[in-house]
């Protein structure tokens, strides 16, 4: 599926900002066999002082800039066309969450893709005796990893309502789970603390998701938005599998990736310091276009 993707992210100080840095990712990842960046372009307004733009650990693309003129306001824009490759079938040849254990404890290698960095807690991601006993209530020791990690996918969905005024970006996840309502990036982060919790190796991923205006409506600019979904990492023949507690679906063509790491933290899209003073406002707008 071909994609024509525009953002427009935008940040305004009520007082004059004379000096600021920023990390940013929010350019389509270009994934072998997975997803191809066709072009792509990201302009920011003012001009930045200095822009570096580099690839991270995890494999993401990352822009570091750097602000030391007196500015009011900070705009980014993405232009990009994208090839999403459609998923091949699911086969299911994971192991049992005790043979997954096994092979976590054989795996040789600590690139940014080793389940190793996926099985403890992070920052956005506690393990916490709450999200460990929702999770154990709805798993079947006799079943496979992927068998699991599905199950548990169906269930947040089950029981989590989506809520878009319920939290904020800054909001902790077991406040969310408490209160079984958030948004796509509460949602993320509750599963990837139920999978760690289990022994699943788990991470975040940062994307658009491409969306249809119900049968007869026209589809409104600046509609879609950024996204968040799981990855779980379901043995050494099955290896990482993305899944959407949101949706309670396996991501697919409609699913633009961005950015892969442990949580929310590593993949922010925009973060950074600057000097100022109050608090600022943001604003947003994604297209994420089919492409005849």
């Amino acid at each position: 599926m071909l994609y024509d993707v525009t953002l427009k992210i935008g940040y305004d100080y009520p007082d004059m900002a004379d000096v600021g840095r920023h990390l940013v990712r929010l350019m389509p990842a270009d994934l072998p066999g997975e997803q191809r960046a066709i072009a792509g372009v990201m302009s920011v307004r003012p001009q930045p002082q200095e822009r570096i733009d580099r690839i991270d650990f995890f494999g993401n693309r990352v822009t570091e800039l750097f602000f030391d003129q007196p500015h009011e306001s900070v705009v980014f824009e993405v232009q990009a066309r994208v090839e999403c490759l459609t998923p091949g079938p699911q086969f299911d040849m994971s192991p049992s969450l005790t043979g997954l254990a096994d092979e976590i404890w054989a795996y040789r290698n600590v690139g940014p893709d080793s389940p190793h960095h996926f099985t403890g807690p992070s920052d956005r991601a506690p393990i916490d005796r709450r999200t460990t006993g929702y999770a154990r209530s709805v798993i079947d020791a006799k079943a496979s990893t992927l068998e699991n990690v599905t199950a548990i996918n169906r269930a947040l969905h089950r029981d989590m309502r989506f809520d878009p005024d319920a939290t904020t970006v800054d909001t902790p996840m077991l406040e969310a789970f408490e209160r079984r309502h958030g948004v796509c990036q509460d949602f993320s982060h509750v599963m990837i603390a139920c999978l760690r919790g289990i022994g699943v190796p788990a991470g975040y991923v940062s994307g658009f998701l491409r969306t249809i205006p119900p049968e007869g409506e026209e589809r409104l600019e600046g509609a879609d938005a950024m996204h968040a979904w799981v990855r779980a990492w379901c043995g050494s023949e099955t290896g990482w599998v993305e899944f959407d507690p949101t949706n309670a679906v396996l991501a697919g063509e409609d699913h633009i990736v961005v950015a892969r790491a442990r949580d929310y933290s590593d993949v922010a899209p925009v973060k950074g310091v600057l000097r100022t003073a109050g608090a600022h406002s943001s604003s947003q707008a994604v297209d994420v276009v089919p492409v005849a």
